[in-house]
């Protein structure tokens, strides 16, 4: 547990090539993304062993160190502040050479590193990971809403709480369309005019293969689809008009082509594609619900693991847009239960690794609400075998809620972000008491799996056994040496 976030900043900041070697500071819910200027002048090692932190995780386009929930926000703070004042005085000068020294490593890693797959799952995740807090604000007031509605309690704040709840994602593809367009070197305004009139009313008097479209057809998919097109065009534009006419031509032109081109083709496609989402979950839940629930919840841990899981925020955002909510974040929050399940195992059979266990004690209420990486990085993956044995207590608990799916009892989430135990405010599906009840089931399925695979079959034997007697401090009788052979003469 970090108690000084300032101390740790300033244990971080040498050991990844001090102020003139970071070019870009941010963080997410239990990660600080820096952007390096030469990754070789970072010390892993070392900054592995700072206290709190939990571990390092490298995808091409950022270095992450991994906090935890709750301080990772406070030690950005304090690093930003210690990398302001380092770049005031004589390591200012050297910025600029480091930064072009550095250049050319930098962009032979990407190269090697920037697979076609890879390079689209991080620009997505780029693009949504922003969003999250507001999508858990607003999925928070969405449940508390429900709740209040539900119970008939104070009628006339509800509409109020609806009202702020769902204002945002009446608007998300505006928020979509200005961070694609950053993202891909586009004017983020020019995105976010282009994606709005996905959400826009009027466009209910277009009529496009034959059929009028409907606000909001394709959702997110569309949004991101007419920016990334706005962003082309933009690009186009600028490359071809003289000064002059670039402040005045390239916005309208960008406009004007991607806009038109998203109502009478993008839109339509991508609301097939939403669609087609929606009844692939469906069918798979009902259809193979078990089996899909023992593959998404047993290899989600190795997504979060690489940082992969924002990937997935599109289809959530999609699911929830059009049916309510997402069927597949309760399943894939059973990765969660298999990793607490997992931990309380390596607690107990290691009952004599005292620095091990402050960290289990540390990182578990965060894992009980859902965020993994401080038991991944700082528990289960260390120890190798207890990573895959969280993964088969997820597994199980996906098996679990997949299960219920088949027999009918449809078990989603309003809202993304929360999962462990923060997620039952955000249930639906069927009446609220059922869902939970299938839900906590799935969850205590994953805690047990876990810990009995991981306490029998996670650990090596003779693991959490004293080298000593703890009483008489003698060694154990197996390991107390023999009669000495006489020695030769």
């Amino acid at each position: 547990m970090i108690k000084d976030p300032h101390a740790t900043a300033a244990a971080l900041l040498p050991l990844v090539g001090g102020p003139a070697n970071v070019t870009s500071v941010a963080h997410c819910m239990t990660r600080l993304r820096l952007g390096l200027a030469d990754r070789s002048r970072v010390d892993d090692e070392a900054l592995r062993a700072v206290p709190g932190v939990l571990g390092v995780v490298e995808d091409g386009a950022s270095y992450q160190v991994v906090l935890g929930p709750g301080v990772v926000g406070r030690v950005t703070a304090a690093f930003e502040a210690l990398l302001a004042a380092g770049r005031i005085g004589p390591a200012a000068d050297t910025a600029d050479a480091l930064a072009r020294r550095g250049a050319e490593l930098k962009a032979r890693q990407k190269a090697r590193n920037a697979t076609p797959l890879k390079t689209a799952l991080r620009r997505v995740a780029d693009i949504f990971v922003p969003l999250i807090p507001a999508l858990i604000g607003c999925g928070i007031v969405a449940g508390i809403a429900g709740l209040l509605t539900n119970l008939r309690w104070l009628p006339g704040l509800t509409p109020a709480l609806t009202a702020l709840s769902s204002a945002f994602m009446a608007l998300i593809a505006v928020f979509v369309g200005h961070n694609t367009a950053r993202e891909f070197g586009g004017t983020p305004v020019l995105g976010g005019a282009v994606a709005a009139v996905v959400v826009y009313p009027g466009v209910a008097k277009v009529t496009a293969f034959g059929t009028a479209l409907a606000p909001g057809q394709g959702g997110v998919l569309g949004a991101l689809a007419a920016a990334v097109l706005g962003t082309y065009v933009e690009k186009w534009c600028r490359a071809r008009l003289p000064g002059t006419l670039d402040v005045l031509l390239t916005p309208t032109l960008t406009v004007l082509v991607s806009g038109l081109l998203t109502l009478y083709v993008l839109m339509y496609a991508a609301g097939e594609v939403a669609t087609a989402i929606g009844t692939a979950a469906d069918w798979l839940l009902t259809t193979t619900g078990a089996l899909a629930g023992l593959i998404l919840g047993g290899l989600f841990l190795p997504l979060v693991m690489l940082g992969l899981h924002q990937a997935l925020i599109p289809i959530h955002t999609t699911l929830i847009e059009q049916q309510g909510h997402t069927v597949l974040l309760p399943i894939l929050a059973m990765a969660g239960a298999g990793q607490v399940g997992a931990a309380a195992a390596v607690y107990v059979r290691l009952r004599h690794d005292t620095s091990l266990r402050t960290t289990i004690r540390s990182a578990l209420p965060a894992g009980l609400l859902g965020v993994g990486e401080p038991l991944i990085y700082g528990v289960s993956l260390p120890l190798g075998r207890p990573f895959l044995t969280a993964c088969v207590g997820g597994a199980a608990g996906g098996a679990f809620v997949g299960l219920f799916a088949m027999l009918g009892t449809e078990v989603g989430a309003t809202a993304i972000g929360p999962s462990g135990w923060a997620l039952f405010p955000l249930l639906a599906g069927g009446g609220w008491a059922v869902t939970a009840g299938v839900y906590g089931g799935g969850l205590l399925t994953g805690y047990a799996v876990g810990f009995l695979a991981t306490y029998f079959f996670g650990l090596p034997d003779g693991a959490g056994r004293p080298v000593c007697d703890p009483e008489k401090h003698e060694p154990r009788p197996a390991d107390r040496p023999g009669p000495r052979p006489a020695s030769p003469r």
